[in-house]
């Protein structure tokens, strides 16, 4: 979901720079050369899918794909967010590039929460297909909270977008949480290093 320029307060911008600014930086000193292409490859299937968005109010709706690059990528996932966003602001002025450390943080730390709780479960393959889904679902409903937090500290008066927000985002929890089992259950089969 990207947020659109020209919104948020500078205090809230300056939150969210910091915010990635600290998940980049991690992220490429826990990133091991080995893991460069992989990394690369899933933020290309990020930068991807989530170019098909529709407009629902301050911000956009699509597919993010948070959930797999949480669990595929783990700790390297504030680099890859950051470099597919960076891209689409450029390229197609998706969300902009003042709004980018905000954009970045948001789904950069839904996808990082991610990993965190549900990535030991599905590897260790025990109810993969829920765990799967529920992280999948997991990931959108994180991000649509942050950033109806980030809208509603900027301005009270964005409570009617945010409901937007939250409703918006309800069917694409649940499109997220069917992709997610998908790919996590084909890659088990296909590419079980993917998730170790």
């Amino acid at each position: 979901m990207h947020i659109s320029e020209g919104i948020l307060s500078g205090g809230v911008l300056a939150v969210g720079w910091a915010g990635t600014i600290a998940g980049v930086s991690y992220g490429l000193r826990k990133t091991n050369t080995d893991k460069i292409i992989q990394t690369a490859l899933i933020s290309s299937a990020f930068f991807l899918a989530s170019l098909v968005n529709i407009r629902t109010g301050p911000s956009s709706t699509h597919l993010t794909l948070l959930a797999p690059m949480g669990l595929i990528l783990g700790h390297a996932v504030f680099p890859a967010v950051f470099t597919a966003l960076l891209l689409q602001a450029l390229l197609f002025g998706f969300g902009g590039l003042l709004v980018l450390g905000v954009n970045a943080f948001v789904m950069g730390f839904a996808s990082l929460a991610t990993y965190l709780v549900f990535g030991r479960m599905i590897r260790k393959g025990s109810w993969v297909i829920t765990m799967s889904f529920m992280a999948g679902a997991f990931a959108v409903v994180i991000a649509a909270v942050i950033a109806g937090m980030l809208l509603m500290m900027t301005d009270s008066n964005f409570a009617g977008a945010v409901k937007v927000l939250f409703i918006a985002h309800a069917p694409v929890a649940v499109i997220e949480g069917c992709v997610t089992s998908f790919l996590v259950m084909w890659l088990k089969r296909a590419a079980p290093e993917f998730l170790s």
